[in-house]
């Protein structure tokens, strides 16, 4: 341990003190404050994420099935597809053609309308290109 007066061959005691003589700790006041605040913004940043969560939960209700598809020549592309929905809402599907490069050569958004639940489509789209699949890119409910 260094010492204060080293060259005189005088150690008394340590540079920096003794615990002893060091002033005691003053009470700290206002922790509790500190941990309720702290508290506090975590339940509304939990909260406010649980909600977010719990309200996008997406759009689950709507069931699209493929049926056939057929690409007969370079301008047009076809499809046959089932869509399982509620009655009494309209839904909007998106079909997209694919060339085999998987680059969009055309695409169409169909709206069905409220009605039966669960119902058979055909629909027929223009493409730039000759397609190599047709497929739906969505379906959502409006």
């Amino acid at each position: 341990m260094a010492t204060r007066d080293v060259e005189n061959g005088r150690v008394d005691g340590p540079v920096l003190g003794t615990p002893d003589d060091l002033p005691d700790r003053p009470e700290k006041r206002g922790r509790l404050v500190v941990h309720v605040v702290i508290g506090v913004l975590v339940a509304i940043v939990a909260g406010g994420w649980g909600y977010v969560m719990w309200t996008a939960t997406g759009n689950s209700t709507v069931a699209n099935q493929i049926v056939t598809f057929s690409v007969k020549d370079p301008a047009r592309a076809e499809i046959s597809f089932t869509l399982s929905k509620p009655d009494d809402r309209a839904a909007v599907c998106r079909i997209q053609a694919l060339d085999t490069n998987h680059v969009e050569v055309g695409s169409k958004e169909v709206t069905i309308p409220a009605g039966e639940g669960m119902t058979l489509h055909k629909e027929s789209l223009s493409t730039s290109a000759q397609a190599s699949s047709v497929h739906i890119q969505y379906c959502n409910l409006v």
